[in-house]
Parts: structure tokens; C-alpha cells; sequence
């Protein structure tokens, strides 16, 4: 299932996933990347993985909170708007609304939720990679769900030390998935970005910084990471149906 939560809060889906009412999904809030869209990110996630990926997965795609202030790079390819989660400087250590990127984010999930985890490209990743370690420690998404998974495409660490302290100071201990490119600009930050991990998936890809296709290997990994989910979360509602005491 994909849906796009945007100002006007258009939802697409798969025809098919419809007759799988009862087919528990993991459910992920998708954070697209630095001046795009939600409606872009779905698009190239729709276009360029596997159905069988994709099937089993529900997808809510959110646009983030400010409207880009310069060009965005994707002008001519995709069409506007494009939007920000927040900006930064040259160096990229210092932010600007970082906090209300927070709360409109909690906000979202508190009215739409819940999720079992978030998806992120580029800027919206290298959210998504903090945000659990940032949740543990009470500075954001305090009012949801603890977040149970991630996937992490082309992302990095925050470099601004007192955020990164605070989101990685701890491993981040729920299960994640990582795509690196191999001729992404990020691949460094995001080969550094694993050590803050325990046990993390890792899928390489030839590309650069973008959605990638998946090879053979790559789709039977991410199957397979599919599968653990599915299998925790029917765990989980089996533990949560037994009443003590009944």
C-alpha cells in the first residue's frame, strides 16, 4: 500500500494489496530528501523496486514542513513543489528548525499512526537514522510508538556534535537496512553511519546518490529483512491477545 500525505492528502495504491485485507504489513512513514516531495519519492520507489518488495510493505508518504528557499536539483525531472525537513549550513553542522521538524513529524504520527518505522532518502534518512536515538532519549517523537525498524537509503550521521551525541551516543539497536552506492557522494558518511548500528543490513548498489534497483541479491536480503519483520510483529500481537490471569 502507498499512500502520499501531503497538503492535500492524496493516496495511491496498488490495486492488488486491496485483496490482503488481513496480511499484516509493516507500516513506515517515508521522508523523502532535501527539496523534493513525498510525491517524488514515491514515484521513483514505485518505478525502480520490485513489486514483491513493495506488495508487502505499507508505504505513507509525508512531505515535510518548509518549502525549498533555492533550486532544487531535481527541477526539469520532477515537478514542483519541493520542500525541505530543514536547512543548514555550508559545513553542515549548524540547523534551522530542527526542533519544529521534530514536532510536525511527531504531530503527523500521533494523528496517523501508528507506524513501525520510517523510511528515508538523502536529507529524510539521515532523519530517520537519528530519530530512534533521539526518541530513546526523550527529545523527540516522545508521544508515539518506539520506532521498531528502519531503512536508511543514502544516509549520514547529523554532523552538528550535540545532535549526533544525543541521536548515537547509545548503538541503535532496532533493525535496519542500509543502501549504499557505490558511487554515491554520501557512501563514506553512510559506511560510517553502520558503526552506530548493531547487527545492520547492509545492500551495495552501482549507483550514485538515488532510489536504487534491486539486484538479485539485494532483493532476496531485503525479502528476507521483510520477513523477520513480519514474523516479530505476529509475535508481538500473539503477546498482546494473552490476558494474564484469563
Amino acid at each position: 500500500m502507498l499512500k502520499r500525505m501531503g497538503s492535500e492528502a492524496v493516496q495511491a495504491n496498488l490495486g492488488s494489496i486491496h485483496q490482503r485485507k488481513k496480511e499484516i504489513k509493516p507500516r513506515f512513514l517515508c521522508l523523502h530528501g532535501f527539496r523534493t516531495s513525498a510525491d517524488i519519492l514515491m514515484n521513483q520507489i514505485v518505478t525502480k523496486w520490485n513489486p514483491a518488495v513493495v506488495d508487502k510493505l505499507d508505504l505513507v508518504f509525508l512531505d515535510a514542513p518548509f518549502p525549498c528557499l533555492g533550486k532544487s536539483e531535481v527541477e526539469g525531472i520532477f515537478d514542483p513543489p519541493y520542500y525541505e525537513w530543514f536547512r543548514f549550513n555550508k559545513e553542515f553542522t549548524q540547523y534551522q528548525n530542527l526542533d519544529e521538524c521534530f514536532a510536525y513529524i511527531e504531530d503527523y504520527m500521533v494523528k496517523n499512526g501508528p507506524f513501525d518505522g520510517l523510511l528515508g532518502f538523502s536529507q529524510g534518512a539521515i532523519l530517520s537514522a537519528a530519530l530512534p536515538g533521539l526518541q530513546e532519549k526523550g527529545v523527540a517523537l516522545t508521544k508515539v510508538p518506539k520506532i521498531k525498524y528502519l531503512i536508511i537509503i543514502g544516509g549520514a550521521k547529523f554532523r552538528e556534535k550535540s545532535v549526533a551525541e544525543k541521536a548515537f551516543g547509545s548503538p541503535v539497536t532496532c533493525p535496519s537496512v542500509h543502501f549504499i552506492g557505490k558511487e554515491d557522494f554520501l557512501r563514506e558518511p553512510g559506511i560510517q553511519l553502520l558503526e552506530s548500528f548493531i547487527d545492520p543490513l547492509v545492500i551495495h548498489h552501482p549507483k550514485g546518490h538515488t532510489i536504487p534497483r534491486f539486484d538479485e541479491k539485494g532483493l532476496g536480503d531485503m525479502l528476507s529483512f521483510i520477513s523477520r519483520m513480519e514474523k516479530e510483529m505476529v509475535t508481538g500481537e500473539k503477546e498482546q491477545e494473552i490476558v494474564p490471569g484469563g
